[in-house]
């Protein structure tokens, strides 16, 4: 045992698994079975309703939640709501994101490169700007505040289209519809045009070819689209808060916060439990159809082609359609946040309408926000909470991860190495806000030495490092597997310890993966909501969070304003990751 230790000791990949294994098992496991225990025993104020003393197993919560008069609006409407937004949204982003995929990847467009890129920008952005921007459009009188544009300009929209289902399905279709851009199009470059001559030359239609050669073999990279774009609105929060709560438009996202937000813990727990089943289900169903995508090869070499279709006279036509697609779900949504953080009255063009106020102007006439927007104290707090709490989150999820990446691909402990890549893959299956209120559940009293962590920064600070080591890890992973164990021999038996041969050898290599590790949650989280707005109190504000409270106290200018920093923060903080890596997110999720 003495010689065991010692040898551990020299070489501690063993140990250092087995620590991160713990450590990870604390911060993504137990906080989720924790979440589900709470749906089965009575919580804290429920005694006399229940008639059973606090802690007890208990089928309450889940009658309540399933079977109850009350289940239609807890949860059986909301899933109906989520279901037919998904559905809608599914439909329409992969009707244009198909024909954007082909414009973009087979056909010789009129700014095929820029497009590319351009086309993508929505998947940088937080989803809530173009909601604020909508509603910031077509808000009407069915709530207080100032009237949107189109009621300044006197045509009050229709509830349905101020609030609800249809406003919900098309923003997130434009938001998701880079999905389809990306994991479609990424198929189409790899898809050899001598296929379709060969079809031609035996006499097939252009839609014999469509429907008989191309789809079936696109087919695995569609469905995943598909897949997770549903598993991402399961999950979205921002959206739906903006413009379905002034209808009382419910998706099970909103659910929770309501059930957290009046305290029904148990019943919180329940959804947040179907929330994460449903996503857990979905996404391994995407993981079964990439396995299964192997079988959709073709079979080509040197001789394989990816010829360009010459659009012809259409040219102009899908040009000027990707640029209407580019103007609606980019340009006119930041154009309209924009324009309405300088007018005194919305919807009025007049130059003498037009003022700086809201950025720096001072004695405002308003009862809270007596000031411009960067002039206010609370933005600058919110801006250094969100800038030291993620970026150290997303530090250490950048460490952990190459730490993970170095146990996986090293220790000779098979099991070991399985349940590392699995735990941390773990919180990818779970949508924001379900694992934001499993958190809740485990830090909001204390639980032997650990205190409760509620409403304190370290809540936050640890619930984005588990929710971020998804991407962390693969990184690690990723990259460890491509560093040959040649370079560690040679510094070991120059004498130099694990942990010398750590910090000399390992890192310096795989700077570029630590960065790539430190940057995509550091991105993520800056235009994270779901999980602030359930665990940031309002001396732990972020950026999000910050202005999510200024949309419900109907400082509307004030709340764009916030909103356009943070869609600047993500979209300059992806391009900066994509030079700094040397990767393109236009050439598809996988480079």
């Amino acid at each position: 045992m003495r010689y065991s230790f010692k040898i551990s000791l020299r070489e501690p990949t063993t140990l250092v698994g087995i620590l991160t294994a713990l450590l990870f098992t604390y911060l993504i496991l137990v906080p989720i079975i924790s979440m589900l225990m709470d749906a089965g025993r009575v919580q804290f104020g429920d005694e006399r309703r229940i008639g059973m003393d606090m802690g007890q197993l208990t089928l309450y919560y889940l009658n309540r939640t399933f079977l109850s008069p009350i289940s239609s609006d807890l949860f059986w409407q909301p899933l109906f709501n989520t279901l037919s937004v998904s559905a809608g949204a599914i439909t329409v982003s992969v009707f244009i994101g198909s024909i954007l995929a082909w414009l973009v990847s087979r056909t010789n467009l009129l700014g095929r490169r820029w497009f590319a890129t351009a086309l993508i920008v929505p998947y940088m952005l937080p989803a809530w700007t173009f909601a604020l921007a909508w509603t910031t459009l077509f808000k009407n009188r069915t709530v207080g505040g100032q009237p949107g544009w189109l009621e300044g300009m006197g045509f009050t929209p229709p509830d349905w289209l101020a609030y609800g289902q249809v406003p919900i399905t098309i923003i997130l279709a434009l938001h998701y519809t880079p999905f389809i851009i990306l994991l479609f199009g990424s198929a189409l470059r790899r898809f050899d045009s001598q296929l379709e001559d060969s079809a031609r030359i035996l006499g097939a239609k252009p839609r014999q070819v469509a429907w008989q050669i191309i789809l079936p073999l696109m087919r695995p990279a569609l469905i995943s689209a598909i897949v997770l774009i549903f598993a991402k609105c399961l999950g979205e929060f921002g959206v739906a808060y903006v413009l379905g709560l002034p209808v009382k438009f419910d998706v099970l996202a909103t659910s929770l916060y309501r059930n957290i937000a009046s305290r029904q813990t148990g019943v919180a727990a329940v959804v947040a439990g179907s929330i994460m089943l449903i996503g857990m289900i979905s996404l391994l169903i995407d993981a079964y159809l990439v396995k299964e995508a192997r079988r959709f090869v073709t079979i080509g070499s040197k001789g394989s082609m990816n010829r360009l279709t010459d659009l012809g006279k259409y040219k102009l036509l899908a040009s000027g359609f990707a640029g209407l697609i580019f103007l609606l779900s980019v340009g006119m949504p930041i154009l309209t946040l924009a324009l309405s953080t300088l007018m005194k009255v919305p919807g009025q063009f007049n130059f003498s309408n037009f003022t700086l106020d809201y950025w720096i102007g001072t004695n405002l006439d308003t009862v809270a926000l007596r000031t411009g927007i960067l002039l206010t104290p609370d933005l600058w707090n919110a801006a250094w909470n969100t800038l030291w709490i993620v970026g150290l989150a997303s530090l250490t999820s950048g460490v952990l991860g190459l730490l993970v990446g170095y146990v996986v691909v090293r220790t000779p402990v098979r099991p070991l190495s399985i349940f590392l890549r699995q735990i941390t893959f773990l919180p990818y299956l779970v949508p924001g806000i379900a694992f934001a209120a499993a958190y809740l559940s485990l830090f909001a009293v204390q639980r032997g030495p650990i205190p409760a962590l509620y409403g304190t920064v370290f809540i936050l600070i640890l619930a984005l490092i588990a929710d971020q080591m998804p991407y962390a890890s693969r990184a690690g992973i990723s990259a460890m597997m491509q560093l040959g164990k040649e370079p560690e021999e040679a510094a070991q038996i120059a004498g130099a310890g694990w942990l010398r041969r750590m910090m000399t050898v390992v890192i310096p290599i795989q700077k570029g993966s630590l960065v790539t590790g430190v940057l995509l949650p550091f991105i993520s989280g800056i235009k994270g909501l779901s999980l602030f707005v359930i665990l940031a109190v309002p001396s732990t504000d972020v950026l999000t969070t910050y202005s999510l409270r200024l949309v419900d106290y109907h400082y509307t200018q004030a709340a764009n304003a916030v909103v356009l920093i943070v869609a600047g923060l993500a979209y300059f903080g992806t391009l900066a990751a994509q030079k700094l890596t040397k990767t393109n997110l236009a050439e598809g999720l996988g480079g």
